[in-house]
């Protein structure tokens, strides 16, 4: 049974950082490309973030060039989100997800989802 558990949200001010771990169970974490997307209240979800299998390449949002960063950990089934300079339209629910192949930003080509993490920046 996979199961992706999102953790490290919360709630801080404009400016702020904040720290998201996804940790993988149940599946070849290392063969699986991970991105993290998020979903605003009332809006549609949306593509934040991915990472190759091998960490070699990533991928990121415009909103989120510059200001986030991907990385992952195969030797502990961890990928991370470090989210710098925090603006409140980055107020979302945070989710991870894991794709076997397939394109990056595309939400449809992941296999497996987590239940998602709160982020809330307040201005």
């Amino acid at each position: 049974q996979v199961q992706l558990v999102e953790s490290g949200g919360g709630l801080v001010q404009a400016g702020g950082s904040l720290r998201l771990s996804c940790a993988a169970s149940g599946l070849t974490f290392s063969t699986y490309g991970m991105g993290w997307f998020r979903q605003a209240p009332g809006k549609e979800r949306e593509f934040v973030a991915a990472i190759s299998w091998s960490g070699g390449d990533t991928y990121y949002a415009d909103s989120a060039k510059g200001r986030f960063t991907i990385s992952r950990d195969n030797a502990k089934n961890t990928v991370y989100l470090q989210m710098n300079s925090l603006k409140p339209e980055d107020t979302a629910v945070y989710y991870c997800a894991a794709a076997l192949t397939g394109k990056p930003r595309i939400i449809d080509e992941y296999d497996y989802w987590g239940q998602g993490t709160q982020v809330t920046v307040s201005s």
